[in-house]
Parts: structure tokens; sequence; C-alpha cells
């Protein structure tokens, strides 16, 4: 009974996510370009010693891991010694990569009582939900985890969200890039009561099935049905928005093609990554969403990277290199690997043009990981790289250098300024993120 609820049931749910509510803005209040916010997670951290750039300031020089990036070094930010110092206390990956939007210490449970916090990323959607079709887009390759990593006794759940619109809901992602398509594509057409109804006649049938399912099952079985049903809350909200009757004008900034829709069954995971970055992109472009997160893979992913040349092994398996150089060989090329998806993205943002500027010119795009050297599972000197201009309020093109553990939670300020939905404090935040911010 499990399999279809790990797999085509949790699916089925996450398809409901994408089925928010037809929500629009008056033209009147529309910037010319809106700015756009992204975070790309990508797990088991890095090795240490290809990663950091040379140099400070705007006199620096790209690392090994980083060279992907060459041709965009104007308009990226790498930032150095930042750290969630709440993530300090958990043990192995959990409590870290959980909170890498939200810096916070989450609650060590092995059942549905989750907690975190709300992150940075749904503080910007909530500020601009009123003026797009989608508030936000969740998106990954690897289908929810549930049970109890028994190792150190945490919900997989943690594992598999890194978007929690509050400490107690994180939101389900979406892994199949057709249905994302088709989604963006209803959701640019205009209003549709009908689609509101299917998603909400699917999302009782989901909630229906896993709930039966509960009476049917033992103790350890129904603790993985609640950890299922605590992500479905947040679908519930989504598609109560569709009744909304406060709607104004909204019109999509480019066309989207239904005829153009990918496939649902990428033929590997190196395909896959990319078809849901063109997803964020799409978005973006046609201003869809102005948040998107994308998970990589869930926490401990050990993903084989044999499709690349000089790789043997799984991800999590090589980041616990114990000093071995073949093992770290091996983690920098899966590192590079990711870095040259991210530039990819960057580069397709920067190719769409608004006005004088571009897609990626009004974008934040973070990339990020929540240890450092995955041997030690590090929360210290993590591995962050901003993209984009965020409207020309991010001074790009620079390696900031902090002193060592400065709080993580002070870029999240500095990105919601930029983004016009500013805060005095995030989590343990102790102001903006210095040089990063034009004029502050």
């Amino acid at each position: 009974m499990t399999k279809p609820l790990t797999r085509r049931t949790i699916l089925r749910g996450a398809g409901v996510a994408l089925g928010l509510p037809w929500l629009e803005a008056a033209a009147a209040t529309t910037p010319r370009h809106p700015v756009r916010l992204a975070a790309l997670y990508m797990p088991n951290g890095v090795n240490v010693s290809a990663w950091t750039p040379q140099g400070k300031g705007r006199d620096w020089q790209l690392s090994p891991t980083l060279q992907p990036l060459a041709s965009l070094k104007d308009k990226i930010t790498v930032m150095s010694n930042l750290w969630n110092a709440n993530s300090k206390g958990g043990d192995g990956h959990y409590v870290k990569e959980a909170a890498i939007l939200t810096c916070a210490t989450i609650k060590k449970t092995p059942g549905a009582d989750i907690a975190n916090a709300t992150s940075v990323d749904q503080m910007a959607a909530q500020r601009v939900a009123n003026l797009t079709p989608l508030p936000s887009l969740e998106l990954g390759v690897t289908p929810v985890a549930i049970g109890v990593d028994a190792v150190v006794g945490y919900t997989r759940i943690y594992g598999s969200h890194i978007a929690w619109s509050n400490p107690t809901t994180p939101l389900a992602r979406e892994i199949n890039p057709r249905s994302v398509y088709e989604r963006l594509f209803r959701a640019s057409s205009g209003p549709h009561g009908n689609a509101a109804k299917m998603d909400a006649l699917l999302l009782d049938r989901v909630l229906g099935d896993a709930k039966r399912l509960r009476t049917q099952v033992g103790s350890e079985d129904r603790i993985r049905l609640d950890e299922y049903l605590s992500v479905m809350r947040s679908l519930e909200e989504r598609v109560q928005r569709a009744s909304a009757t406060n709607k104004t004008p909204w019109k999509p900034r480019v066309a989207i093609d239904p005829k153009t829709a990918p496939t649902d069954q990428p033929v590997d995971h190196a395909e896959h990554v990319r078809l849901m970055l063109d997803m964020i992109a799409l978005a973006f472009q046609s201003d869809t969403t102005r948040v998107s997160t994308f998970m990589f893979g869930n926490a401990v992913s050990n993903v084989s990277f044999r499709f690349l040349p000089g790789v043997s092994a799984g991800h999590h398996d090589v980041s616990h290199h114990q000093n071995d150089a073949d093992k770290l060989r091996q983690y920098q090329i899966i590192n590079q690997w990711h870095i040259e998806q991210y530039a990819y993205l960057l580069k397709k943002l920067d190719s769409m043009k608004e006005g004088e500027s571009t897609v990626l010119d009004n974008s934040m795009v973070l990339f990020a990981s929540a240890l450092s050297d995955g041997n030690k599972h590090d929360p210290h000197r993590l591995p962050l790289v901003l993209g984009g201009c965020g409207g020309g309020r991010i001074d790009s093109g620079q390696h900031l250098v902090y002193s060592d553990d400065a709080p993580m939670a002070n870029l999240y300020v500095s990105m919601l300024e930029a983004f016009g939905a500013p805060v005095e404090r995030f989590a343990d935040s102790t102001g903006p993120l210095q040089g990063l911010l034009k004029g502050a």
C-alpha cells in the first residue's frame, strides 16, 4: 500500500501544489521590470579546496569549481564565511539543510510534529502574491522522502523541503517538468474556474485516499502518512485561493506556447535538471511568478554521477571523502557540474531582454549548500553565490569576504530589501550584508 503513496500519490499531490489561484495586479502598480528571486539548493556540500575564489572585492579570480561562471563574472557575487548559527547543534544533514532558507533551528522529531520557520523565499512571495498568477514555484527532481532517518532521528520530510510558508508547513514540490509547463501555460492563459475545481477535486481525492489508508496500516506507516498529510496542508491553502473574488488585470510578459511543452519522462538526471531550470526561466520571463526554489536533490542525496567522466560513485558517498584524493577529485567534478547547471540558468535569463536590461539583471538567483565540507557536515563558511543584479540594487561582480561566522541571515535581509519586501530582522540577522547592496 505504501509504494503508491511514496511515488504516485505524492507526485499527484505535488502536482496540485502548482494549482494556484488566478491572482492579479492592477497594471498601474506593476513595475516596468519586476524583480525576481530564486534559490537553488545543492545537497552534500563542496570540496572546499576548489571552491573559494582568490582575492576579494573586485580584485578576485574564480576558483576551479566556479569557472563555469566566467562569462558572468560581472553579474555574480560570491560570499565567503557566512553560516547559520541556529543549525550548529544538530547532527548530520537535516538540521542544516532544512534551514538553508529559514536560518532557524528545526525541531528534532521522527513524526509529523515538524517545526521550522518561514523561509526567505516565502517572505518575498507573500509580499507579491497578488501580483502574479502563481505566488511561488517549488521545484525538484527527486520524490519526497518519508520515514525516519534512524541514524540521526529526524523525519526525512525535513530533507525534502527548503520552502516553508510557515513554521509547520513545508511547500510541496513539483518534479514533473511537463506538469509544471502545463500549469504555467494555464495560469498565463487567464482565469479558469473549472481548472480550480479540478484541482480541488484532485486534492480531496488524494487526501481522502491517504486518510482511508491510515486506518489500514500499522503505527510506523501511520507516522509516514501523517508526515505526508502535514505537507498537504500547504496545498489546501493554495487551492482555497482559487475562489478569490478580488481579482485585477494581469497579462503575461511573453506568451507561453502549449506546443513546446517538455516531456514528462526525462531520459536522465542531467536532462531532468535542465528541464526544471527551463521552467524557472519561463516562469520568470512570462512573469507567471517572481519567486522560485529548486532542489538538485534531497538531503543525503546519493544520485549517481557516473554519467560524468571520471566519476564512479554517488554524490553522498564521495562527499564523505575522508581526505581520499580520488574521492576529493570526484567530489569537485560533481560540484562543478552543479555550477554548470546554475550557469546555464543564469545565461538563459541573461539572454531574455527587458528593454535595455535582461531578466537576469532584474533577478536574484542564489546558489547555496547548507554544508561546506560534506565529510565533516560542516555548517561554517557556506558555499554561496548570488547571480543577477536585483533590478540594479545588487552591487555584483565581487567576492565579499566576511569575518568568520557572519550571519547568513544578513544576506536574506539584503535580498528582501532588493526585492521590495524589506524587513527589520530575519532570524539572527544583525543588519544588511555589508557591501552587497548599492548605496547601503
